[in-house]
């Protein structure tokens, strides 16, 4: 669909036939939504007031709204409409999932035992996941404009020289050597977290099928979540290396209270969420992202099922 020319104020849409320029003065505007409306204001006043007000959450969603009307009247601001609409539903969808882990009846379900409660977490992040999808067919995307088909496995990788990438390199190849790469961090930062002892991970085992269904509904729903239904209007915004970035940052950020945690685990999960971007636009697809997500998943989710780690490190 070409936006340029139709009359109809809708999200500009990027497909393989057309895509927006980028607008002088968008890119800044950009990343300020990005950094307001990310964990960052929590961290920082929970770090130096001790607490996070009440106001926080609906001054985000006050913020985006502002966003989303101003881009109505204003043509720099139209290509980010796109983007402050899914963060938006974003924020919904989460205080939602948060609104319904309250219920008694949910409790009675799903608030007895790791995988059990982590399994009732996933539900509700496959709705929100859902949603998310919904909205995006709403805004006239087609599913291959967020990403959402396998893509092309061995499609080439852009050199990064300072990961030791210095010529075009195939996915294929590319993705299984990262991995494992990434993989040897998460356990590191895992066995240095945590310090388990040996016997423990004997008590894995019972838990490892769970695990991986676990990891790999909580990999699909992220990367839909985190990185498909903000890249795609994105990417009629701005650059696709800002576009990577932003989605990486934000990402990042809001593993602060996660697994991995702490400001360590912000600049390992920045980079993943960077890293995995890279992967999802240079392949055009789902797969290579949601498979070293998955993962990473895998480690976390067997780290935190034998109590060595807890989200957050409290």
């Amino acid at each position: 669909m070409n936006t340029a020319t139709s009359e109809r104020p809708h999200v500009a849409v990027v497909t393989d036939r057309t895509r927006p320029r980028p607008q002088a003065g968008v890119l800044p505007v950009a990343w300020l939504v990005t950094l307001l409306v990310s964990l960052l204001p929590d961290i920082l006043l929970q770090t130096f007031t001790g607490h996070i007000p009440e106001w926080v959450l609906p001054s985000k969603l006050a913020f985006l709204a502002v966003l989303i009307v101003a881009s109505f009247f204003s043509a720099p601001l139209r290509v980010l409409r796109g983007y402050g609409v899914m963060l938006a539903v974003l924020f919904l969808a989460n205080l939602s999932q948060g609104q319904v882990e309250t219920w008694s009846t949910w409790r009675q379900w799903f608030g007895q035992g790791f995988t059990n409660q982590l399994l009732g977490s996933q539900i509700l992040r496959v709705a929100v996941a859902a949603v998310m999808v919904g909205v995006l067919l709403v805004l006239q995307f087609r599913p291959r404009e967020f990403f959402l088909t396998t893509g092309n496995l061995n499609a080439t990788a852009a050199p990064v020289r300072w990961l030791g990438i210095t010529k075009p390199m195939g996915w294929a190849r590319l993705g299984a050597i990262s991995s494992l790469c990434i993989s040897l961090g998460m356990l590191a930062f895992l066995v240095i977290a945590g310090r388990p002892p040996l016997a423990a991970v004997a008590r894995v085992l019972p838990l490892l099928p769970m695990v991986l269904v676990l990891a790999a509904m909580n990999a699909f729903t992220e990367e839909v979540s985190f990185r498909c239904a903000l890249l795609a209007p994105l990417h009629g915004a701005v650059n696709q290396r800002q576009a990577v970035l932003m989605t990486g940052a934000f990402f990042g950020i809001a593993h602060y209270y996660g697994v991995p945690y702490g400001i360590v685990g912000v600049i390992m999960a920045s980079f993943l969420g960077w890293y995995l971007g890279k992967c999802m636009v240079e392949t055009r697809g789902l797969f290579w992202p949601w498979f070293i997500h998955f993962l990473q998943d895998v480690l976390a989710f067997s780290f935190m099922g034998i109590g060595s780690v807890i989200a957050g490190g409290r």
